[in-house]
């Protein structure tokens, strides 16, 4: 809570967003050559950095793995519709898509199914037993539908961040 109403409070200015595309393109950029991007010092950058990540807008650094490397094969996108929309129905599936590790990415959501979620799988053989192990065998998933990704087209972890002349001011819309 304490680190929501932060996020609020924080508005970021032409520096910040500067220092985010920069820092989403490459976290191990040194201070010192962002700094020269955006026409700070070093330190003026650790600062907003460090200010930036006590207020949860730099949630986490982390590595992107190539999921060939470390042979994981199967790429799916998967569409599941739950039983019913109970709170409790989708809490506890929040919470079982959250802690499993095949699991890249879930999203909760509108449109007439409940979720959409990334697995990845070593192989075909992996999959089913993770979609059994999520869907099949889960009584609060009414059905479930596999799309097996082909290919990679484009696969990102930047946000556009607008100028802030593009962001409207807060209460505006």
């Amino acid at each position: 809570m304490a680190q929501a109403n932060a996020l609020r409070r924080r508005v970021l200015d032409a520096f910040d967003r500067a220092i985010l595309r920069i820092l989403q393109r490459d976290n191990r950029t040194p201070q010192r050559t962002i700094g020269e991007a955006v026409n700070l010092s070093a330190a003026a950058v650790q600062r907003r950095v460090a200010a930036m990540e006590k207020a949860g807008i730099i949630e986490r650094n982390v590595a992107i793995v190539d999921t060939r490397a470390v042979q994981m094969g199967i790429t799916a996108i998967v569409k599941v519709q739950l039983a019913d929309e109970r709170s409790r129905t989708v809490d506890a599936a929040k919470a079982l898509f959250r802690d499993a590790p095949e699991v890249q990415q879930c999203y909760y959501v509108t449109g007439g199914i409940s979720f959409v979620l990334v697995i990845v799988a070593a192989d075909m053989v992996a999959y089913d037993a993770i979609s059994r192990r999520l869907f099949s065998e889960n009584e609060a998933i009414a059905s479930f539908r596999s799309l097996i990704a082909l290919d990679r087209v484009k696969f990102g972890t930047e946000i556009m961040i607008p100028d802030a002349a593009m962001v409207p001011a807060p209460g505006r819309c």
